[in-house]
């Protein structure tokens, strides 16, 4: 974006991803046009103030755009109530959808701004030679990805019925069993708040006198439980939580073979315990 000539201001979080309202004003200037945001941290789990930050832009007339990549399927999202213009998700994270398949929600006023960064093909105007101006088929270049929306269609399905509160309080109740076992380990450091209602059900891990790419690798190699160990595709937030270069072991949404261990829906107490026993069991 700089690269384009606009101008990029960014707001710090704290050292567990917590952001305060009083820095992003700090950070408002007399050209700023939109605030643009994570609903919570992929790497520590924080969820972060949107309801504050959207009455802040509408008192100061700026777009409000969310990424919902970590909390749709886990939080309920009121977009009017969070006073946005824009929000984009994944589908295969907590809308337990296939890979592959997203979207994003835009009001009218934002959507007669966005030009499509593909245009062609929409099928359903088939007579004009340019791209159609009306939702959704102006982003909607080429042919879907079908597979993918009826996947995602079928986990959304699932999800009403099960309810979005049923399924966060389950995960929010492994996850504080995680950290309240994990705090009694020596040398391993939680990353990001310690208490339930303030984050999603991830939680990432940082083994003070161990390299985490090796805690990471016997897990698997001895236990069955696959972690993601690294910077997570986010070094800035690294640098905030303090764990750059080395990352963390990361316990989080995933499916895959083997014991691939998450603080989902379909895990379990006895599958929080397991993984404990593991952690107190390892050659570190």
């Amino acid at each position: 974006m700089a690269e384009k000539g606009v101008e990029l201001s960014t707001v710090l979080c704290n050292n567990k991803g917590e952001l305060r309202t009083s820095d992003l004003c700090l950070q408002i200037k007399s050209n700023t046009k939109a605030v643009i945001m994570t609903h919570a941290s992929n790497v520590s789990g924080t969820i972060l103030p949107l309801e504050e930050v959207g009455k802040l832009c509408k008192e100061y007339e700026l777009l409000f755009i969310i990424d919902c990549a970590q909390t749709a399927g886990f939080l309920a999202i009121d977009f009017v109530r969070l006073k946005a213009d824009a929000l984009a998700f994944t589908g295969h994270k907590g809308l337990l959808g296939p890979q592959g398949i997203g979207g994003f929600y835009l009001n009218d006023k934002l959507a007669s701004l966005v030009e499509p960064l593909i245009e062609g093909g929409t099928g359903s105007a088939s007579e004009s030679v340019l791209q159609l101006t009306y939702m959704p088929d102006r982003f909607e270049a080429g042919t879907l990805n079908l597979p993918g929306i009826y996947g995602l269609n079928a986990s959304l399905k699932y999800i009403i019925a099960e309810g979005i509160t049923t399924i966060r309080e389950k995960e929010l109740n492994l996850v504080h069993r995680f950290i309240q076992n994990v705090q009694t380990i020596p040398g391993v450091q939680l990353i990001g708040p310690d208490q339930k209602q303030d984050r999603t059900g991830i939680a990432s891990l940082n083994f003070l006198n161990h390299d985490n790419a090796e805690v990471s690798y016997q897990l698997f190699k001895d236990f069955g439980i696959m972690t993601r160990c690294g910077l997570h595709c986010a070094p800035a937030a690294h640098h905030t939580l303090g764990t750059f270069p080395h990352g963390t072991v990361r316990f989080s949404f995933s499916f895959s073979f083997s014991f691939s261990f998450s603080f989902s829906y379909f895990n379990s107490n006895q599958d929080v315990d397991y993984v404990i026993n593991s952690l107190n069991e390892c050659s570190y």
